[in-house]
């Protein structure tokens, strides 16, 4: 799978595309508008393969119905994109929104699951297999609770859930392994925390390595970093070959990229 070839993954939190204002609602269609085209020269410039991106509308009147995944994959110029929904809400103020995924490379398999059925902050998981030029490469993108350590714990077992059954699915021979990353609304070094809770799961697999390391830097808010919460987990398959906290005003997160290579 992409042999000696580098493959580079990003993931942020684009905050519904409102930047650094407190709330989407602010701005008007060009404010939304200007904030995205900030973000996919980030893109851009960063040559990103894979985007894993969290709260991206579909469809909500707060950021003026504008299907943010969509304009990020013109603008930017992916070729494919899939939109996992976790909120829906009908009526006079609409909403829509979820994970999204834009990529280089096709997007063979989509599968979203939220966590539960409320119609406003309502969080999940849109895994996704990425066909590469000589493989397959399944990943999680990822948004848990920011309120409750519990209830990250309570989501990050679904998730172990959906992968052993998924594991199951194609064999169960040997344990496949995603990339996983998203916001995680939760610090790596509290016990018990969904990150440590993770982590010891997949432990029990494989080596995997948790990124970015601490001395790379914190991812929110963006301003003045005080707290890691965006994370990406990569499976031994692959060789690191950089790890950087992206210093971007996009968004109150941080983007976090990796860049990886297949080990022979």
């Amino acid at each position: 799978m992409l042999a000696g070839r580098k493959l580079r993954i990003l993931t942020l939190n684009i905050a519904h595309g409102r930047g650094l204002s407190a709330y989407q609602g602010f701005h008007g269609s060009k404010g939304i508008e200007r904030n995205l085209r900030r973000i996919a020269r980030l893109l851009q410039r960063e040559a990103a393969d894979v985007v894993a991106m969290q709260e991206v509308d579909e469809d909500s009147h707060w950021n003026r119905r504008i299907h943010l995944l969509d304009f990020l994959k013109a603008e930017a110029a992916y070729p494919h994109s899939h939109l996992g929904i976790n909120n829906r809400r009908q009526g006079r103020l609409p909403l829509s929104y979820g994970n999204g995924v834009l990529s280089r490379y096709a997007i063979e398999h989509a599968d979203n699951q939220a966590f539960g059925d409320a119609v406003l902050g309502e969080k999940g998981f849109l895994y996704t297999e990425i066909s590469l030029p000589n493989g397959h490469l399944p990943i999680v993108n990822l948004h848990l609770d920011f309120r409750s350590r519990m209830r990250r714990i309570q989501q990050i077992e679904k998730l172990i859930d959906y992968l052993e059954a998924r594991h199951q699915e194609k064999g169960g021979d040997t344990y496949f392994s995603p990339v996983i990353c998203g916001d995680f609304n939760s610090r790596s070094t509290k016990d018990r925390d969904a990150v440590r809770h993770l982590i010891q799961y997949l432990e029990g697999h494989c080596a995997y390595q948790l990124l970015p390391r601490p001395s790379a830097g914190k991812t929110f808010p963006s301003l003045f970093p005080t707290h890691g919460l965006d994370f990406i987990f990569v499976p031994p398959l692959f060789t690191v070959t950089r790890c950087e906290v992206l210093r971007s005003y996009v968004s109150d997160h941080r983007p976090v990229l990796v860049e990886l290579e297949v080990d022979a």
